[in-house]
């Protein structure tokens, strides 16, 4: 600001920035050609610094001069019209603009950008000849925002939130009056920035000319669970015949991949997904199937069957080398299901024969009379067994576990 002089001068309400900001850059050329010997005469002339306008009286010869009785300092990123070697007359106008650097988002990208201009309206204005969607960013600390430049030095300024706007009727310089005054709060990460009022989405003859945006921003971690296929191995058993289905020895189990995400979203979009880790987090475990080689013997028991259901039920097991243990268990789990009873049925779940076969017609795959003959029934049931359990303790084990086979 211009320090005080002994001369006389006056003090006038601030001025509205000059019409044309070109006519002050084209006034900054410096006066060349040879010396220029400056009248020492008093004159009065009007100072505008930055928008502070003041009538100065004056013995400087420059506007160099004039400046430096002021205390107003001035660098090469200030504009100062006319130039500062340009002689000083009575009545002229000295025009001073600061330069700003202000952090402004171009088209989605944020640069840097020097400015002169008396507030963010008309930052906004130079900035738009240049093309493109132009914002000015706000700095932030904490849940304070700022600008090193007023937002509009006279007009109003629509605060605009989402699909939400409020109009502020006096502009001010600091960009956390203006919330207060629409009584809006901003956190950490919410972003502030100024941009005109049309490329807010306000229009019409009663819209302000800027426009303050808050955009609220949310960042989490999002965490997927992603399963892990397990694989299957399958070995080969000699003790196992080769007419057998593969058996299961150890179940597989899917892994778990677990996939992080940062996601930052703003006004509830998603803006950007940033992948932190991806790890399995449980390895999966391969399923191993034991599948036989082992040739099963032809049987050695008669063609025709007589005797008990015991009997035959011996004999057919004895066949598949099933005895002692295997036929002690055998025994044991056809007592528990039909007392080796070839025309047993459950009334309720519609069970039948010696095996319990469910429904009894499975057995028809080894004989048409599975209904009426105990031999079909056993060799069908003793196939079952084998295929599920491989032997008959495993199959009597099972029974004994959960109440079935």
């Amino acid at each position: 600001m211009p320090a005080s002089s002994s001369d006389e001068q006056h003090t006038h309400p601030r001025r509205r920035r000059l019409p044309l900001v070109a006519a002050l850059t084209a006034a900054a050329v410096v006066v060349g050609g040879g010396a220029v010997a400056y009248g020492e005469a008093r004159k009065t002339v009007t100072l505008d610094v930055d928008g502070t306008v003041e009538t100065v009286s004056t013995l400087a010869g420059s506007v160099a001069g004039v400046l430096a009785s002021q205390g107003v300092e001035v660098d090469e990123r200030d504009l100062v019209a006319p130039g500062a070697d340009a002689p000083l007359n009575d009545g002229d106008e000295v025009v001073v603009r600061y330069g700003r650097e202000l952090n402004v988002e171009i088209d989605g990208k944020q640069t840097d950008a020097w400015v002169t201009a008396l507030d963010a309206q008309e930052a906004l204005d130079t900035l738009d000849a240049r093309g493109g969607d132009v914002r000015i960013v706000a700095s932030r600390s904490g849940d304070r925002a700022a600008l090193p430049i007023r937002i509009d030095a006279e007009g109003p300024v629509a605060v605009v939130v989402g699909d939400k706007s409020t109009v502020v009727p006096a502009g001010g310089t600091e960009v956390d009056a203006v919330l207060d005054a629409a009584k809006v709060e901003i956190d950490g990460d919410d972003r502030v920035s100024v941009l005109d009022a049309e490329d807010a989405g306000l229009r019409g003859a009663d819209a302000p000319e800027v426009a303050l945006q808050v955009e609220r921003v949310t960042t989490k971690k999002v965490t997927r669970k992603l399963a892990v296929p397990h694989e299957t191995r399958t070995r080969t058993s000699d003790n196992r015949f080769e007419d057998l289905a593969a058996k299961v020895a150890r179940e597989g189990r899917a892994g778990v991949r677990t996939v992080v995400h940062q996601v930052t979203r703003v006004d509830g979009k998603v803006e950007s997904r940033k992948k932190l880790s991806d790890d399995v987090t449980r390895k999966p475990v391969t399923e191993v199937l034991v599948k036989g080689t082992k040739e099963r013997p032809e049987p050695t028991a008669p063609a025709s069957y007589s005797g008990s259901t015991r009997s035959i039920g011996r004999q057919l097991a004895a066949a598949r080398g099933w005895t002692g243990s295997q036929w002690t268990c055998l025994e044991s789990l056809w007592t528990k299901e039909s007392g080796w009873n070839h025309l047993a049925k459950n009334p309720s779940s519609g069970a039948y024969g010696i095996p319990q076969s469910l429904p009894g017609s499975k057995m028809a795959s080894v004989g048409s009379d599975w209904a009426t003959n105990p031999a079909t029934q056993i060799k069908w049931g003793l196939g079952y067994i084998a295929d599920r359990y491989g032997t008959p303790c495993g199959a009597w084990g099972h029974s004994q576990s959960v109440g079935w086979y």
